[in-house]
C-alpha cells in the first residue's frame, strides 16, 4: 500500500495502490504561477523562484496523514542538505487545505525531524488554491518543477531516504550540497515566537525565547502592509513575554515582526471582537 488517498470533497481516507500522480499537470506542462505565504509570514512566488534558475520541489501533505509524517523529516533533511533554498534546489511543503497555520506548525514540530525545516504553507497562506490546481491523487505527493516552469516529475515515490529524492534530479542537473545546519553558536537569537490569545480581543502577548540580550524592534503590521505599532526594547536571555494593547484595532489579520541581531522573525494573529 503506498499512500493514503484524501478525497477533496470529503474527509474519507482510503488506501491507494499504484502510482498516484497529479491530475492538474502532466510532465512537460507549463505550471501556472502562484504566490503563497508560509507559516512564518514569508512570501513565495513560483515564477520568481524559477526565474532565478532553481528547481522547485513541492511536498503536498495533511497533518494526520501517516505517510506524510514519515516523509517529512527526510524532506527536511534534503532541504537542509542543499542549502535551505539558497542553492539550486528550492523546497516548500503545501497543505491540502485542511490545516491552518497553528496545525501546520504543530505538524512540523512533531514530525519534521532535527534538520532545518523548509517553508510550510497552510490554508491561511494560500495552499488550498494551489492543491486544487495541482490535484494530487494521494498524500504525500512530491512533484518537481524546472526553471522553465515545466513540470519535470509529478510523483516522486518512494521516499525513504534523501538519496531517493536525489534520484529525481533530471539529467545534467547536479546541485552542490551546501548544508545550512546551524551550530549552537550560529542559532537564531530569537526563537519560538508565539502570540496569545489568538484570536485576540483587547491585548496580545508576544512571547519568544532569546539566547542573547540585545536591542530588538517589535512591530505590528496590518494586511495592507501598514505599520500599526512599533516598540523598541531589549530582550532578556531566556523566555520573554511582552503585552501589547490592540484595543483600537479593527477585526482582521495582523503580523508581528521582531527584528534585531540581523534577524527577522514573523508570525500572524487575528483580532475578533
Amino acid at each position: 500500500m503506498k499512500k493514503k488517498l484524501l478525497l477533496f470533497i470529503s474527509v474519507l481516507t482510503l488506501s491507494l495502490t499504484g502510482n498516484a500522480q497529479l491530475s492538474g499537470y502532466a510532465v512537460g506542462d507549463i505550471v501556472a504561477n502562484f504566490t503563497v505565504t508560509d507559516t512564518e509570514g514569508n512570501v513565495h512566488d513560483l515564477h520568481t523562484i524559477t526565474a532565478s534558475g532553481k528547481y522547485v520541489y513541492i511536498d503536498f501533505f495533511f497533518d494526520t496523514c501517516g505517510p506524510c509524517q514519515g516523509v517529512s523529516p527526510i524532506y527536511n533533511e534534503f532541504y537542509d542538505k542543499y542549502g535551505c533554498n539558497t542553492g539550486d534546489v528550492y523546497c516548500m511543503t503545501m497543505n491540502n487545505g485542511s490545516d491552518n497555520d497553528a496545525e501546520t506548525i504543530a505538524y512540523e514540530q512533531s514530525y519534521g525531524g532535527t534538520f532545518n525545516h523548509g517553508p510550510a504553507i497552510s490554508n491561511e497562506g494560500g495552499a488550498t488554491a494551489v492543491t486544487a490546481a495541482f490535484i494530487p491523487g494521494a498524500f504525500p505527493t512530491i512533484c518537481l518543477i524546472g526553471p522553465d516552469n515545466k513540470m519535470v516529475n509529478t510523483d516522486i515515490w518512494p521516499v525513504s531516504s534523501v538519496a531517493q529524492l536525489e534520484a529525481s534530479f533530471p539529467a545534467g542537473f547536479a546541485p552542490t550540497a551546501i548544508s545550512c545546519s546551524l551550530t549552537l553558536d550560529e542559532k537564531k537569537s530569537i526563537e519560538g515566537l508565539n502570540i496569545f490569545p489568538n484570536p485576540a480581543l483587547n491585548n496580545v502577548n508576544v512571547s519568544f525565547s532569546a539566547n542573547t540580550s540585545s536591542e530588538i524592534i517589535i512591530s505590528i503590521v496590518n494586511i495592507l502592509g501598514e505599520t500599526m505599532k512599533t516598540i523598541n526594547t531589549t530582550s532578556s536571555i531566556g523566555n520573554n513575554t511582552i503585552e501589547l494593547d490592540v484595543n483600537d484595532y479593527s477585526n482582521g489579520q495582523y503580523i508581528v515582526n521582531i527584528s534585531g541581531d540581523n534577524q527577522n522573525t514573523t508570525t500572524k494573529f487575528s483580532i475578533v471582537k
